[in-house]
């Protein structure tokens, strides 16, 4: 991992205190960086450690930043602002989500320097927001902190200082003395807080899962790693994020055998969000796992540099079988077990874009035997060029392909013991949910769902046989699913159905825990 960026040193408070000119104080984190290192915003604890609430969360430091903003001030530019807030109702409403914004991030704040909630200030922000503006100090500080976008007003005022000051040049030299003795500080909520950061980087894991169709993000840490004591040895990881992005990476490959530039794009992009997450919530383990399109293709390192860069990882290109196991290890959670007998088999099928991955183990969560099948939603759906609807000859084509990979898996998995079968990702997520009548996507209501194969071939015939129109119509459906979905529930109902053929096992569970949580385990220290 990269160093985060918003960690504070001693040697930040040391500049932080010669910038200001006097101690520092709370500072949680550095809300923003010269192009050199230095610290431009102080991030602030919004009740310091002498017990006063501290609204100003994003502390503007830099002197020559600072002298800027106060050219601005002077000129009259606040005035002019607010005038436009009362005619310009766009604008208005761009301040308050601003608002909004600051309150959430000093909510965060709050949570990190471990001062809990401060009710004196629950509704105020800074600067002004959100009705004027009284100090555009507070708005630039936010607007550096927050990034592009989201405090407008904030936004204007760095433009219009670039006069004077720019974030793409280093504007260091002789702004403070760095010779001079550092005003005395006290360090007792700084020390506490960093080791804070340190104790949760010690046990927070972050698991990348990146397909051929979505890239999905899981942070998560041992239950009770925020108390004092720090958490049990033997803990169950709970979620901090949960993320996903459908960025169609496969998209083309079948055809081409290599990443267009357009799904490389759209994959770095979501690479770029997922590092900012894992920073923010101190994940100091993460493992990048990339599946079956990034086995194959021909610009397979142009990816794996893209995603070093952005999170300072390498992705790792995994096997077939590792992932199947990966898959397993996440997925089996969702299965009641008890009633199993020991020579009984548990099967987890993970459908993905570009491959299927079938799993057998024991009830205890050991791993028999895994194949990975080249067959999944996005591969199909491009392979066969479905209709909208698809036509019968066209489904034909694509069942007895399925048929045929399915007697490949039937020979080599002994499918005749399987007792409960699992399961996961978004195909069979979105088939289930259209087998409940589900009016939007619920996670805590599919996870766990048991189904018969006759409903799960009934919601996987609608969804086949649906329009694009209709199916995008669905609230459950998620938009980068409605194309390929057809496909993937084709084969997610013929799966059901062979499996039901060789072991009489007649429900299937559906897991929203799945290869993501199976990475995260395997990053347990």
């Amino acid at each position: 991992m990269t160093e985060n960026p918003r960690t504070v040193t001693e040697q930040d408070l040391d500049t932080l205190s010669r910038q200001l000119g006097r101690p520092v104080r709370d500072v949680v984190e550095i809300g923003a960086r010269c192009v050199c290192g230095n610290p431009l915003v102080a991030t602030t604890a919004p009740r310091l450690s002498n017990g006063i609430p501290f609204p100003t969360t994003f502390y503007l430091t830099h002197p020559v930043l600072t002298s800027a903003v106060s050219r601005l001030e002077a000129a009259g530019v606040m005035a002019e602002m607010n005038e436009r807030l009362a005619q310009d109702d766009d604008l208005a409403a761009a301040h308050r989500a601003a608002h909004e914004a600051y309150l959430a991030e000093r909510e965060r704040v709050g949570r990190e320097a471990g001062t809990g909630e401060v009710p004196e200030i629950a509704h105020v922000s800074a600067g002004g927001l959100p009705e004027r503006v009284k100090c555009l100090h507070a708005l630039v500080g936010h607007a550096l902190a927050a990034g592009p976008g989201v405090d407008p007003l904030g936004d204007e005022a760095l433009a219009a200082v670039r006069e004077w000051w720019t974030p793409e040049a280093c504007a260091c030299a002789g702004a403070w003395d760095e010779s001079a003795p550092v005003p005395s500080k006290d360090l007792s909520r700084h020390v506490r807080h960093l080791a804070r950061v340190e104790a949760l980087e010690r046990v927070t894991v972050a698991a990348v899962d990146c397909g051929t169709n979505s890239i999905r993000l899981l942070i998560a840490r041992p239950a009770g790693a925020e108390d004092a004591d720090g958490p049990a040895p033997d803990a169950p990881l709970e979620d901090v994020v949960r993320e996903m992005r459908v960025v169609r990476l496969g998209e083309g490959v079948d055809a081409t055998g290599a990443f267009s530039a357009a799904a490389l794009e759209r994959t770095f992009a979501a690479v770029d969000e997922y590092a900012h997450l894992v920073k923010r919530h101190h994940a100091g383990t993460v493992r990048f796992v990339a599946t079956s399109a990034s086995r194959d293709v021909s610009n397979r390192e142009a990816f794996v540099a893209g995603v070093s860069e952005r999170l300072g990882v390498a992705p790792e290109v995994v096997s077939g079988v590792e992932e199947a196991r990966l898959s397993f290890a996440g997925a089996v959670s969702a299965v009641d077990v008890t009633a199993l007998g020991a020579e009984d088999l548990v099967l987890v099928v993970d459908l993905g874009g570009g491959s299927t991955e079938f799993v057998v183990g024991t009830p205890d969560g050991r791993v028999a035997d895994a194949v990975s099948m080249d067959m999944g939603c996005v591969r199909y759906t491009e392979r066969f060029a479905l209709s909208d609807p698809p036509a019968e000859d066209e489904l034909a084509a694509a069942r007895a392909s399925v048929s045929a990979v399915l007697d490949d898996v039937a020979a080599r998995l002994p499918l005749e013991r399987v007792r409960a079968v699992v399961g996961v990702a978004g195909t069979v997520t979105t088939v289930t949910a259209e087998a409940l009548g589900l009016a939007e996507y619920d996670p805590a209501v599919l996870h766990g769902a048991e189904l018969s194969v006759a409903e799960v071939r009934a919601a996987a015939d609608r969804l086949v046989s649906a329009t694009r129109q209709e199916r995008a119509a669905r609230g459950f459906m998620h938009p980068g699913r409605v194309d390929v979905i057809g496909a993937g529930a084709l084969i997610w109902a013929q799966i059901v159905e062979r499996v039901a053929q060789a072991s009489g096992t007649g429900r299937v569970v559906t897991s929203e825990h799945d290869i993501l949580d199976g990475i995260a385990r395997s990053l347990r220290r």
